[in-house]
C-alpha cells in the first residue's frame, strides 16, 4: 500500500544544516495499523507530513497504492488535494463556524461530489463514529471526544486508502484516550483502511499496531511487531524507549547446551537464542516484570542458573502493582510484582529472571 524509499529531510536552522529526516525506507502492506513511534524531535511527524504532500522533502521517493506521490529524481511532487489520502491533525481542524455534518462533508464538497451522494456518505460516516444523532449539532458545542469522532468521521467519508493520523489523542483526558484506541483501532479496520499513526506514547503504539517504527533523530533504529520489540528488542535505544528497562554491562563468557552465558556485574547469567548475537553483547536489558522475587530466609543460598541471594532495599505502592528495588552482590535491580505479595524493605529475597527474558545488546 506504501513504498518510501531513501526519504531525506534537511534544512537550514540557526545557520545549520538540519536534517529531519535520514534516508527513511519502509513498506507498509494494505490493511495495516502502522505505527511511528519516537521522541519529540526525532522526524516522526515531518514524515507523516510528507507522506500527505504538507511538506516537501528534500530527496526520495514515495509510493502509495501504485501512485508516484513524490519522486526527487524524476522532480514528482503530487500535491496535497490530489493524493488519496485523508489525515486526522493532533488539534482535529474542526471548523467552529460549522455544523457536524457540514465539518464532515467539507471533503466531499471541495471535491464535487453531488449533493445527494455526500448527504448519504456524511451520514454512514458519522454512524459509524457513534454521531449521526448530532449531525446538524453546531461544531463549537462538542466534547473534545466528540471533536475526535468528528475528525476521524472526515477522514474515513474519502473512502481514501490510506489514513495519516498525527497523534490524534493527545489533547484526550487518561480515560477517553483509552477508550478512544480501541475505537479507532476497531474504525478502521472496519473500513478496511490502511493507517499510519504517529505517537510519541509507547502504550499507545504497542496496543493498537501491527507493527511499529522506531524513530531517533530522523531515522528508522528498529522496525517490528510490537511484542517481538518489546520483548526481543536489537538495539540499546529501542529496550530503553519502550518501557522500564534495567542495562547492565555484559562479558560473554562461553556456550551452554541451550544458549550462551554471560558476566555482568551481579553475576553470571544463563541466555537462550543465538550464540551469534550473544558473542557480540556488551549489555544485556531486563524487564522489572521479568524479575521474579520470593521471601528467603537470611543467609539462603541460590541454586541453579540465573537465580541469586539479594534483598530487598526499597519499595513503592501504586495499588494494583509494586515497585522494588533489590540488591543484588552491590547491584540495584529493578522488580515489578502485583500486589498479591507484599515484600517488606529489607526482606532477604531470592532472585529469579527466565533465561528467555534477558535480551544481549551490542555496543
Amino acid at each position: 500500500m506504501l513504498v518510501i524509499e531513501n526519504l531525506q529531510m534537511h534544512y537550514q536552522l540557526d545557520g545549520s544544516d538540519y536534517h529531519a529526516l535520514r534516508g527513511i525506507d519502509l513498506q507498509v502492506d494494505g490493511g495495516d495499523f502502522f505505527t511511528l513511534l519516537g521522541p519529540s524531535g526525532c522526524g516522526k511527524s515531518t514524515a507523516l507530513r510528507s507522506i500527505a504532500g504538507l511538506e516537501t522533502p528534500t530527496g526520495g521517493r514515495i509510493v502509495a497504492d501504485g501512485q508516484v506521490l513524490f519522486d526527487s529524481t524524476k522532480r514528482i511532487n503530487v500535491p496535497a488535494n490530489k493524493r488519496p489520502i485523508a489525515m486526522v491533525f493532533q488539534s482535529y481542524a474542526i471548523w467552529p463556524h460549522m455544523t457536524v455534518g457540514e465539518n464532515v462533508g467539507f471533503p466531499l464538497e471541495a471535491a464535487g461530489v453531488g449533493k445527494g451522494e455526500r448527504e448519504g456518505r456524511v451520514r454512514r460516516a458519522l454512524d459509524m463514529v457513534g454521531l449521526g444523532h448530532v449531525i446538524d449539532r453546531p461544531s463549537s458545542l462538542l466534547s473534545g471526544g466528540q471533536q475526535q469522532r468528528v475528525a476521524l468521521a472526515r477522514a474515513i467519508v474519502r473512502e481514501a486508502g490510506l489514513i495519516l493520523l498525527d497523534e490524534p489523542l493527545s489533547n484526550l483526558d487518561a480515560k477517553l484516550r483509552d477508550q478512544m484506541r480501541a475505537e479507532i483501532r476497531q474504525l478502521l479496520r472496519d473500513v478496511k483502511s490502511t493507517a499510519i499513526y504517529v505517537t510519541h506514547d509507547q502504550e499507545e503504539a504497542m496496543s493498537m499496531s501491527d507493527r511499529v517504527a522506531i524513530m531517533r533523530e530522523g531515522q528508522i533504529v528498529e522496525l517490528d511487531q510490537p511484542e517481538d520489540l518489546y520483548l526481543k528488542p536489537k538495539t540499546r535505544f529501542g529496550a530503553e524507549f519502550l518501557g522500564r528497562t534495567a542495562i547492565f554491562a555484559a562479558t560473554p563468557e562461553r556456550a551452554t547446551p541451550d544458549g550462551y552465558s554471560l558476566a555482568t556485574p551481579f553475576g553470571t547469567v544463563e541466555i537462550t537464542g543465538s550464540p551469534e548475537i550473544a558473542q557480540k553483547a556488551a549489555f544485556i536489558a531486563i524487564r522489572p516484570e521479568h524479575v521474579s522475587l520470593k521471601e528467603a530466609s537470611a543467609g539462603a543460598k541460590a541454586i541453579g542458573s540465573n537465580n541469586w541471594a539479594g534483598r530487598v532495599v526499597s519499595r513503592i505502592f501504586s495499588g494494583r502493582l509494586l515497585e522494588y528495588e533489590v540488591s543484588v552482590n552491590g547491584q540495584i535491580i529493578p522488580a515489578q510484582m502485583t500486589s498479591v505479595t507484599m515484600l517488606p524493605v529489607g526482606a532477604d529475597v531470592l532472585v529469579h529472571i527466565p533465561d528467555d527474558r534477558i535480551v544481549p545488546l551490542a555496543a
